[in-house]
């Protein structure tokens, strides 16, 4: 294994395993129900929670997971895959805009999980009731997030396994060269054309005859 796949490996594992760490911490430290305090008929008091740091660190751990990936895996689109392994080709396709899917979607809840959370003292009513973020949230974006890091390290071995067989992808995309032409020219030469005709007098012509 090259130094730098290693290198890559290890910092992405870490930042999933960061992920699933503080995501699963989040849910388990988010404001509850039983947390809320009513002050009046308008009026709910939230205690301050960890989760909203703790969603922070999920969703930036998770950004830094892949801009890894695709910083180390270069331009995705300059690969091109020749008959023989379509099916290779399209499976990493297939991970790669899942992986991105998955992460915008992950990205989303887990920031509007820490803001949610993040509504320390009294707060008014809303819509008529003191609300607080539904069970199991952060769970959900934490495990979506986790196959958006899995399906990021797939597609990434797959394009890194291309430079030791390059049958398998091809080479990187080369701009087309112009046809130059070489050799002999394509059209024959004209064909030679004989002097044209003298004009001679009649008179001169009957004099060299009798000459």
């Amino acid at each position: 294994m090259e130094k730098k796949a290693l290198v890559v490996y290890t910092v992405v594992v870490f930042l999933g395993l960061l992920v699933i760490a503080t995501g699963f911490a989040a849910e388990g430290t988010k404001v509850k129900l039983n947390h809320v305090i009513v002050v009046n008929r308008t009026t709910c008091k939230y205690p301050k929670s960890p989760a909203v740091g703790l969603g922070l660190v999920a969703a930036l751990s998770l950004l830094l997971a892949h801009i890894t990936l695709n910083v180390a895996t270069g331009c995705f689109c300059c690969f091109s895959a020749p008959r023989s392994s379509v099916s290779k080709w399209r499976i990493a396709l297939i991970c790669y805009v899942i992986s991105w899917i998955t992460f915008a979607k992950a990205f989303i809840m887990l920031l509007t999980g820490a803001a949610l959370n993040d509504q320390r003292g009294e707060q008014s009513y809303f819509l008529g009731f003191c609300y607080v973020l539904r069970s199991g949230f952060f769970t959900v974006a934490t495990i979506v997030a986790t196959v958006s890091i899995v399906l990021g390290l797939a597609y990434y071995i797959l394009l890194n396994s291309a430079e030791n067989e390059p049958s398998v992808f091809g080479n990187p995309c080369i701009p087309p060269q112009a046809n130059i032409a070489m050799g002999q020219p394509q059209f024959p030469p004209p064909p030679h054309r004989s002097a044209d005709p003298v004009f001679v007098h009649e008179d001169t012509y009957m004099r060299r005859q009798f000459t």
